[in-house]
């Protein structure tokens, strides 16, 4: 794509503010827009005319079905198409959609996880019109191309099943909650939005080898692998030269995102050897979590298209960076005044400082169930290694804004905060730039970076629904409480100052500005109080607690059945997917690797045998036969160990949260005492006898 063509290609397959400007008549513009922009509920009335605008739009393009494009509890998307043709009774047909086919549209409910919400037996489900959320026209692998309209979905009984629900009422939350805290600063903004720009790494291997591997399509990872002879430890690839196939994969990712009206802004190679970041300018929270699950189902068709596998999971390839979604969120008003910024005289800006102040006390009451929000089966393999932040939440503030809380803590106020200094090189042919007021930490799960807060947890496969709901949540929830107390005071400012200085005093256990990778911070952050919750399986408990049911349902986000049965499904996927990676296991371990290693014992006998007879002592492979038996006997006997666990889990499938627990005690904790040996064996098979491409052909030859 000719760089010339870039904003012509933008946005081009998106049903956006300009075509609908140019397709729509005034009135029905307006009314739409008052929806998007203000909250104004919909008005159904337009929607025969915003159908008939879409449906020409897309036709143009070359759509022929459309799709209510919905995010059940799976983690993914999901979209039953239907075709615009309506018959005419000649034999002949025409290409129609209505309003009330926009509007709504009726899947199976049936087969979805809903955490009890619905019995299989009750099939009806609802997908209704996000009009806050673009449509667009896809490109499928037939060459067809669909019309998917960004929809919820909600059970029979009302109850949410998607993750896009809960999310917008979230936003509702901190919309609602941020303008009364405005109000009394005397702002009265139309709109209060939280945003996101979520950065997503990622893995990029041969599409040959990846198809060679079982655990690597079944699993999402590899779940056997000796480390390769180089792997990190030179940081060469970091921000290194990019190969010329990766950037042909890149660009035409690009052209896909663009045309999908995708912000996509930088790329680069990530840490661990092919590895790859890519990284949007920060939206609404709403179009940026469509446009996220887009991206990451993009990543994969591109990629295929290339000779490529993508790979998404948190920690595909052991001894390496896994992969994260840094979700950098703020808040911003209608007015285009971003909440969360210092301004340059942080000092004096008590605004911020309330917004700042409930923030603090938000992550901090909450840090089990932020914690909760980030966790995924893939998830625990990453955070708490030396790669990621670790499992404790704690908020980093910088230089700048440390110094203005303890200021704030000693005396109720503060006076003068650290400025940002001038970059003199002490060359005079480079130039003189005013460097920011703080440095920035990446050790930290949840930092400020200047004018937002950067959400490290979250897993790259992951949806960035969940973790910015329960973040909007737990904030909007802070803010009423703060708007309880400043709407009743007398003096507002006087208030205001003592309620910043009572709440980071009450709060300051959660800030921290060291290396969140140290040992030590792990004994100080016990010192503190602060929870270190380790699993998912021990996270998910947090979902229900009474403290989080009051907050979800006072803020009118998501009810205690609605919890309940996220917190089900979380169990659920937890056990199906070390099911899955066990099956794996045992299925690679006793079908391609104990077959190969014996083979190759039986050619090393043979050699042995034809060398003795020789006259000569095979001493060299009668000790390599012998190492490589005892090895063999080792994984056999895991083998035969975890399948027996595995047999013994469907016990425990009516007590969901044991069986969850059994999975990850017994046999995922387990998994170590296969793959040991088995990684063992490859370091001692030759390489034309070991059965799986290898981490040096994965990681090293694209």
């Amino acid at each position: 794509m000719s760089v010339t063509k870039v904003p012509e290609l933008f946005g081009s397959y998106t049903f956006g503010d300009s075509v609908m400007k140019e397709r729509l008549p005034k009135a029905v513009y307006k009314s739409l827009r008052a929806t998007i922009d203000e909250g104004a509920p919909l008005d159904v009335s337009i929607a025969d005319d915003v159908a008939a605008a879409m449906k020409e739009w897309a036709v143009g393009l070359g759509a022929t079905h459309y799709t209510h494009w919905f995010q059940p509890l799976t983690n993914t998307t999901a979209e039953k198409h239907d075709s615009f043709i309506n018959a005419t009774g000649d034999g002949n047909v025409l290409m129609e959609f209505s309003g009330k086919e926009l509007l709504r549209a009726e899947p199976d409910a049936s087969s979805f996880p809903s955490g009890g919400l619905r019995d299989t037996c009750a099939a009806r489900g609802y997908t209704a019109w996000d009009c806050t959320s673009p449509a667009f026209v896809k490109d499928t692998p037939a060459g067809t191309k669909v019309l998917c309209i960004p929809t919820a979905f909600t059970s029979y009984t009302g109850e949410s099943l998607d993750m896009k629900t809960p999310l917008l009422r979230s936003m509702d939350a901190i919309d609602k909650q941020s303008k009364r805290i405005l109000k009394l600063f005397g702002k009265t903004p139309v709109k209060v939005k939280s945003s996101v720009g979520p950065e997503q790494e990622y893995f990029l291997v041969d599409k040959k080898k990846y198809l060679e591997r079982e655990d690597l399509v079944l699993a999402g990872r590899t779940l056997f692998g000796a480390p390769a002879p180089k792997g990190q430890e030179l940081d060469d690839n970091y921000f290194g030269s990019i190969q010329d196939k990766i950037l042909v994969f890149m660009n035409d990712l690009n052209d896909e995102l663009w045309k999908y009206g995708i912000l996509a802004k930088t790329q680069h190679n990530e840490v661990a050897p092919g590895q790859c970041e890519i990284a949007p300018i920060f939206s609404d929270t709403n179009t940026a979590t469509d446009n996220n699950m887009l991206l990451m189902e993009t990543l994969k068709k591109v990629a295929d298209r290339n000779g490529l596998a993508c790979l998404i999971h948190e920690k595909p390839f052991a001894g390496i960076n896994g992969s994260g979604k840094h979700n950098n969120w703020s808040i911003g008003t209608s007015d285009g005044e971003n909440l969360l910024d210092p301004t340059s005289h942080p000092e004096n800006n008590l605004q911020f400082q309330v917004f700042l102040a409930a923030i603090i006390k938000a992550v901090d009451e909450n840090a089990e169930l932020l914690r909760a929000s980030a966790s995924s089966c893939g998830n625990d393999h990453r955070l708490g290694a030396n790669e990621a932040p670790p499992a404790i939440i704690s908020a980093y503030l910088g230089e700048q804004l440390a110094d203005m809380v303890e200021q704030i803590i000693a005396t109720g106020e503060a006076h003068e905060t650290i400025k940002a200094k001038t970059y003199d090189s002490g060359v005079s042919t480079l130039p003189k730039f005013k460097m920011d007021a703080t440095d920035r930490n990446r050790t930290s799960p949840f930092a400020f970076t200047g004018n937002k807060f950067e959400f490290r947890m979250v897993g790259s496969t992951q949806p960035v629904s969940m973790p910015t709901t329960v973040l909007n949540t737990i904030v909007a929830n802070a803010l009423c409480e703060a708007a309880d107390v400043l709407e009743e005071a007398e003096d507002f400012e006087t208030a205001a100052k003592a309620y910043v200085k009572d709440t980071l005093t009450a709060h300051q256990r959660v800030i921290f500005n060291g290396n969140g990778y140290s040992d030590e911070w792990v004994e100080e952050a016990a010192k503190r109080g602060l929870p270190n919750v380790k699993c998912m399986v021990d996270a998910i408990p947090y979902y229900t607690t009474e403290k989080t049911v009051s907050i979800f349902e006072k803020m009118g986000v998501m009810s205690d059945v609605e919890l309940n049965a996220r917190a089900t499904v979380m169990y659920e996927n937890y056990a199906k997917y070390i099911n899955i990676e066990a099956l794996t296991m045992i299925d690679m371990a006793k079908k391609q690797i104990i077959p190969a290693v014996l083979a190759y014992e039986g050619t090393l006998a043979k050699e042995a045998k034809d060398i003795e007879a020789s006259g000569v002592e095979p001493t060299v492979q009668k000790g390599m036969i012998a190492d490589i038996a005892a090895k063999a006997s080792e994984l056999k006997a895991a083998v035969d160990a975890l399948e027996e666990k595995v047999a013994k889990a469907a016990e425990l499938e009516d007590d969901i949260p044991a069986w969850a627990k059994y999975y990850h005690d017994e046999i995922f904790m387990s998994f170590d005492t296969v793959r040991k040996p088995a990684d063992e064996l490859e370091d001692m098979v030759s390489k034309e006898a070991w059965p799986i491409p290898t981490y040096r052909e994965l990681l090293f030859e694209i």
